[in-house]
């Protein structure tokens, strides 16, 4: 099974000049789907805990963290946990955007990794990695289903946590 024929190109989404892989038919197939997080998985094996961003990336890290018997915790856009939460505001292409990440959820120096479904030039998850160490945790590594590599260089090239992706374009 070639898991890049479930990822359909949609042309100038979200807006002209994009080319939006649409994750939604690997989803809707359940050998496809099944075998991504079973790809994806084996890279989380060593981690205490599985994060993952809101939306998409909630996809697969609780499919994951299932499939290990693992605990899952969710990063969030503002307002949406109750409690004291860790908060990180970060630039976008057009703007900025804020995540949050509840205070109590994670142990100390407790080992995770980090999943999300697309990586292409890493502002959220170089978020999500600002989160953690204010939480204290260790990012094992982080885990994408698929890597725009064009897109990603420069956040990889700078990257200290190793990255691994099931799928690359």
């Amino acid at each position: 099974m070639q898991l890049k024929d479930y990822v359909k190109d949609v042309l100038d989404f979200p807006k002209k000049g994009i080319v939006f892989k649409d994750i939604s038919p690997l989803l809707a197939d359940k050998d496809a789907f099944d075998l991504i997080i079973k790809e994806m998985a084996k890279y989380c094996q060593n981690s205490d805990y599985i994060v993952a961003a809101d939306a998409r990336g909630f996809i697969f890290g609780a499919a994951i963290a299932f499939h290990l018997k693992k605990p899952f915790v969710m990063v969030r856009k503002p307002k949406k946990m109750p409690g004291p939460s860790y908060s990180v505001s970060y630039e976008l292409e057009y703007g900025h955007n804020v995540l949050e990440l509840q205070e109590d959820l994670i142990k100390e120096n407790a080992s995770v990794s980090i999943v999300d479904d697309i990586l292409a030039t890493g502002g959220t998850l170089n978020a999500m990695i600002e989160l953690l160490e204010k939480a204290k945790a260790k990012v094992n590594n982080i885990v994408v289903a698929i890597d725009l590599t064009k897109l990603s260089q420069d956040f990889k090239s700078s990257l200290k946590t190793p990255l691994d992706s099931v799928i690359k374009y």
